[in-house]
């Protein structure tokens, strides 16, 4: 079911990608893996899967102590200072940074690692309360101007989820609005190029709207079966 299911995700890319003149090859695909086990993560990695996302720290912790480097890891769910220890230890790109007490905490965290944590500040463009993120790009610039300080921190993008909502106008709204900021911190110097923007339910408009990471479970790994625990699946 995997592999079928990663054929027929990677058509629909491809087939989106020519319908709005980019290159697939701009697309970065990263499967949520949250709740799934060893044996789904390996079946998508024997099928061209390279990078895996994790939404709890702990999860991620102990996927790593299996997997290692052997996946490229992506860290996408709400970060707690005091689980980011296990995030930069595992992580190639952390999601969802949204404070300077965040970031503060991930350089630190890396400099014990002797590593460079590349990450996405996280931005509100939906007014669901359960959303996360930064709001206000007075704010987002001066979290921006933060970041190039610290030498074990490399800002490479902006992340967001749009509204749960069968409205594309609001969907595409929110993607156009994390667009339009990238845009505009570059226009001041930052060089960013990611954008880790679009879902199983939404990516087709989030490549359509310049997304060049986006994250997908379902349509790859099937329903969660939240009565188990992963190590059991």
């Amino acid at each position: 079911m995997i592999a079928e299911n990663i054929k027929r995700l990677r058509e629909e890319i491809q087939n989106t990608c020519m319908a709005s003149g980019r290159n697939p090859d701009e697309i970065k695909l990263v499967a949520v893996s949250k709740y799934f086990g060893i044996k789904a993560i390996t079946e998508a990695g024997n099928n061209g899967i390279t990078d895996f996302g994790e939404n709890k720290a702990q999860e991620l912790r102990d996927k790593y102590k299996i997997l290692g480097n052997k996946v490229t890891w992506h860290f996408i769910g709400t970060l707690q200072k005091n689980k980011v220890k296990y995030v930069v230890n595992a992580a190639a790109l952390i999601h969802s940074v949204d404070s300077q007490q965040l970031v503060d905490e991930i350089n630190k965290q890396a400099i014990k690692l002797g590593k460079v944590q590349d990450i996405l500040l996280e931005v509100k463009t939906s007014s669901e309360e359960t959303k996360g993120g930064i709001i206000g790009e007075e704010k987002i610039f001066q979290l921006a101007e933060y970041c190039t300080v610290l030498a074990n921190v490399n800002l490479i993008g902006l992340m967001t989820m749009a509204p749960f909502t069968d409205d594309k106008t609001a969907i595409r709204k929110s993607f156009k609005e994390l667009r339009n900021l990238k845009d505009n911190l570059n226009k001041q110097g930052y060089k960013l190029t990611g954008l880790s923007m679009g879902m199983t339910s939404d990516y087709k408009i989030a490549i359509e709207e310049g997304s060049t990471i986006i994250r997908i479970g379902t349509a790859i790994f099937g329903p969660r079966d939240y009565s188990k625990d992963w190590r059991e699946l």
